[in-house]
């Protein structure tokens, strides 16, 4: 199948297209059949030379059944030469199979993690207090060795 489409050229970070018609299989930058335009998106865009095409062949790889890549036809719809409509794809940006099994993994993890964590307080806040252990037992006065001992033993 023949596309008429862009083949990149230029410097590092300074790019210049040639508008090429080519076999599909070819490699974006490799073999084509004719250049028949380029593009230097560089150039402002009200410029006369940003977009440079040959129209004649144009029309004539076009009648031969060669299709325009999207770029290329948003191009040649300025041109008159087809008609191009923006293609809708609404499901571009949304999260792929793997990403929705996450989400949902993560999900149902908090989920449980708070149904957790609100049993547990409930569960505390139903204890009474004399469950927990006495913080001071009470010592005889005279016997201060024995408060000492108690403070230096590690729990």
């Amino acid at each position: 199948m023949l596309k008429i489409r862009l083949a990149r050229g230029g410097a590092k970070k300074r790019p210049y297209y040639q508008i090429v018609v080519a076999d599909s299989r070819s490699p974006r930058d490799g073999r084509f059949i004719e250049r028949v335009g380029s593009y230097n998106p560089l150039l402002a865009k009200d410029s006369p030379d940003r977009i440079k095409l040959k129209s004649e062949r144009i029309t004539e790889w076009l009648s031969k059944g060669a299709q325009p890549t999207d770029r290329v036809a948003r191009f040649l719809s300025n041109e008159g030469l087809v008609q191009w409509a923006p293609g809708n794809n609404p499901a571009k940006g949304a999260p792929g199979k793997k990403a929705q099994e996450r989400s949902a993994e993560r999900a149902q993890r908090d989920a449980d993690r708070a149904e957790a964590e609100a049993a547990a307080r409930a569960e505390a806040a139903a204890a009474p207090a004399a469950d927990e252990p006495a913080l001071a037992e009470e010592v005889p006065a005279g016997d201060v060795d024995a408060v000492a001992d108690t403070e230096a033993q590690p729990s």
